[in-house]
């Protein structure tokens, strides 16, 4: 069975084993593929996996042979679903493999915010510290997270988690979902969408990207905010108007901003929020601990073995 990776440099750069699905068929490994060199690289394929490469209704109708896609991955809109379907073709994803590490990027992130631990220890390395007439010296404000209002949009696996930590460190939880259920978890209050951008002190994004959740960050919202509190973002870039985001930023709207995702990616140079004040921006690695991709590795496995079984699982069309 000829299996061909699309992309695998970014779940595997080369410190972990492709063995788990080497196991299972012929496989050719791709660093990164083009639009342009699907085609030719995935002809007489079976099986495709892919993380970021767009997989299209064209695409699919120039590869007869082609039987299953499996992203390597949880989000799936690269893929053409109707499409898939039309054409027979399974396509599965990967639920639930980056939960732990998305939630710990995202206090790592707002960390960055309110400790300061890598602008200390840069000034410490500097000579700033033993030039001091004193003990210690500050040369930001250093913020505690006990006692504050961490509002979270979205309440999945992963906002679920964040909930949970917040809780742990002494922090009140609210949250909104677009599903009006309540949770079962009394350490959460649910609120209204206007409330949680208000009452917050911390906002953190777990939502996936849709029409209605595109921009749900954007100058109005962002207006509603208390002009001490931080913004976090480890979901999706385009959730946020990145021009509105910026703005408020360099105006003093809010105090800060901690992202690991952006609307382009890697960005442009001339995205506003590389120069904003106060933002904290890492390139995409929440999901990518190594814990966590060997999981994944394990997972994507699993999906193809269920597929050869002829009983697939986390499939994502009809």
């Amino acid at each position: 069975m000829k299996i061909v990776i699309l992309d695998g440099y970014t779940l595997n750069p080369g410190d972990l084993d492709w063995s788990p699905i080497k196991s299972l068929g012929e496989v050719t490994v791709y660093e990164r593929t083009a639009a342009g060199e699907v085609v030719e690289r995935a002809k007489g394929a079976p099986i495709i996996l892919t993380n970021k490469v767009e997989i299209t209704r064209k695409m699919m109708e120039q590869l007869p042979d082609l039987q299953y896609i499996g992203v390597m991955a949880t989000g799936f809109n690269i893929i053409d679903l109707p499409a898939a379907t039309d054409h027979g073709i399974t396509v599965t994803n990967v639920k639930g493999y980056s939960t732990n590490a998305v939630a710990q990027h995202t206090f790592a992130l707002l960390f960055a915010l309110l400790n300061r631990v890598e602008t200390h220890s840069d000034l410490v390395h500097a000579g700033k510290w033993a030039a001091s007439k004193d003990f210690t010296f500050r040369e930001t404000p250093l913020l505690e997270v006990a006692d504050k209002t961490m509002g979270l949009i979205g309440l999945g696996d992963i906002g679920q988690k964040v909930a949970d930590i917040a809780h742990a460190f002494g922090m009140r939880v609210i949250a909104y979902r677009k599903n009006p259920e309540k949770t079962n978890d009394p350490n959460i209050q649910m609120v209204l969408l206007d409330e949680v951008f208000r009452q917050s002190d911390v906002l953190s994004l777990h939502v996936p990207l849709s029409a209605e959740t595109e921009h749900i960050v954007n100058k109005e919202n962002l207006q509603k905010m208390k002009a001490t509190a931080y913004l976090l973002n480890t979901a999706r870039g385009a959730l946020i108007n990145e021009a509105d985001l910026a703005s408020a930023l360099d105006s003093h709207v809010i105090a800060g901003a901690g992202l690991d995702v952006l609307s382009s990616e890697p960005p442009s140079s001339d995205n506003p929020l590389l120069n904003a004040k106060n933002c904290v921006i890492t390139p995409h690695v929440a999901w990518s601990l190594q814990e966590t991709r060997e999981r994944l590795m394990h997972l994507i496995s699993e999906n193809l073995k269920a597929y050869l079984r002829g009983e697939p699982i986390n499939k994502v069309n009809t």
